[in-house]
């Protein structure tokens, strides 16, 4: 076998191998897109950057959830309004399945970017308003009336943003480096949450309680306007990505004018029902985690182990920058060692280290709480980083977005928002602080089954694209690489 053949991974080997018996000859010129390098460096910008100004939000939110609760649910026992404060969270998550179902099957017919650029405005409006709306002692019941319609107008936005942002970039991104470059999706995630909670972690130090009660919450709420602004610009900057522009260039583009949603919705659910089923696995992995670490543990520790609020602010945005500082490394990784690979070892050690981390975090003083919080960091890192690269690749492009719609936003609201509030119930309904840790500990037992049956897509092109390279020296590689597999090919017949 030659050389370049034999130096292939088995998944890009075999894949490559079932194109080349599809096509009957070897690669040529117009078979490879190379990717301009200014062009995927706006389109990571762009995506990464809408995820940055959704996890802003969220972080503020995160953190000011005790606050919102005295100044929405004042009437209620301090228990009752972190849970009010929650359900209202978890509201959000219930409408970003109509969100998906909705900008899902636009984002396959009209294109991902204006898609985008419209979840983009959603979401400042959504999250502009919050900081706009009078407290209950102003106006009563409308106040938690009218958060929650603002919550479900983000809810709605996210339904088509995530998604749609892991399928541009996805789809923008070179095949040898789509893990590094989707991890930067992520890595946005991550800092819009960092930012957030640092704002409101500076607020609670710098502000009495009053003042924070009064006008202090409002503040990084408002900041979300300007924010969505800078966010709209650049991704109205952007062209079409390559994979979408492939296919409206090809006999796609009458199929996709006439079909209805119905239709498209009836061709995921029947062809792509086990792919729909590992990205609900995957995301429930990712997600519990996620939102256990950034949605539910700033407010475990100051209502449930009695911590100062600095102090709980300060460990778990120490973790969020550790989330940062691994990413991209984890998402080369990736690429060089496969997905399955990150996936499997991250659920191993949270099923083995989830409740000794919560241990950890129970104990006093800064340095073994800080370990507990630094260990699940990692963990979630080890999801976050392949997660961008791995879920859009488990589907062809004619759907890929209205399939990622429906199995990523499904699953987030039924496992990833839920996690806050199932885990605060839980606590009081059984007294075990270390409910958390086991909730964990399930998840990762789900993800571990997950991932024995997902298919590797390292280093392979996406389902209905064509390969991906980063220059012309990879596409003569890949054309010569092809025209010797395709010999073996044909002498093995």
């Amino acid at each position: 076998m030659p050389h370049a053949v034999a130096a292939l991974p088995r998944q890009v080997r075999d894949d490559l191998a079932r194109r080349l018996r599809r096509k009957g000859r070897p690669f040529t010129k117009d078979d490879v897109q190379v990717v301009e390098e200014p062009m995927l460096k706006r389109a990571v910008t762009a995506s990464s950057l809408g995820n940055c100004m959704e996890w802003f939000d969220f972080g503020v939110y995160s953190y000011l959830a005790a606050t919102l609760g005295k100044v929405f649910y004042p009437g209620a026992s301090p228990g009752a309004q972190l849970l009010a404060s929650f359900a209202t969270f978890a509201a959000a998550f219930v409408v970003r399945p109509l969100g998906g179902l909705f900008f899902g099957p636009l984002g396959d017919k009209l294109g991902r970017q204006k898609v985008l650029a419209t979840t983009m405005i959603l979401m400042a409006c959504g999250t502009f308003a919050i900081g706009l709306i009078p407290s209950y002692a102003t106006i009563g019941i409308a106040a938690p009336v009218l958060l929650l319609l603002a919550r479900m107008l983000q809810g709605f936005s996210t339904g088509g943003e995530y998604g749609g942002a892991t399928t541009f970039i996805a789809e923008y991104s070179p095949d040898r480096r789509r893990g590094f470059l989707a991890s930067w999706l992520d890595f946005g995630t991550f800092i819009g949450y960092a930012l957030g909670s640092a704002l409101v972690t500076v607020l609670n130090y710098t502000l009495s309680e009053s003042e924070m009660l009064s006008w202090g919450w409002r503040l990084p709420f408002l900041i979300a306007g300007p924010l969505g602004l800078i966010g709209l610009y650049m991704r109205m900057k952007l062209e079409e990505s390559p994979a979408f522009q492939q296919q409206l260039d090809e006999h796609d583009k009458a199929v996709a004018e006439r079909e209805t949603n119905r239709h498209e919705f009836r061709t995921i659910f029947k062809d792509h029902w086990r792919a729909l089923l590992l990205c609900v696995g995957l995301v429930l992995l990712y997600n519990v985690t996620n939102y256990m670490v950034t949605g539910y543990l700033p407010s475990y520790q100051t209502e449930v182990l009695g911590r100062g609020s600095t102090a709980a602010d300060l460990l778990v945005l120490g973790g969020m920058v550790w989330v940062v500082i691994l990413i991209t490394f984890l998402g080369r990784l990736s690429d060089r060692i496969g997905r399955r690979p990150v996936f499997r070892w991250a659920a191993i050690a949270q099923v083995v280290l989830a409740v000794p981390a919560f241990l950890l975090i129970r104990c006093g003083g800064w340095i073994l709480p800080g370990l507990g919080v630094l260990i699940l960091a990692t963990i979630l890192a080890g999801f976050a980083a392949p997660s961008a690269a791995t879920l859009p690749a488990l589907f062809p492009t004619s759907v890929r977005y209205a399939a990622m719609g429906v199995g990523f936003n499904f699953s987030v609201a039924a496992f990833g928002g839920t996690t806050p509030l199932l885990s605060e119930a839980l606590i009081k309904i059984t007294g075990n602080d270390l409910v958390p840790g086991f909730y964990l500990v399930v998840a990762g037992l789900i993800g571990l089954l997950t991932v024995r049956f997902m298919p590797e897509s390292a280093g392979v092109p996406l389902r209905g694209s064509q390969p991906m390279v980063s220059n012309e020296e990879e596409a003569h590689e890949l054309i010569s690489t092809s025209k010797e597999l395709h010999t073996i090919g044909a002498g093995s017949r």
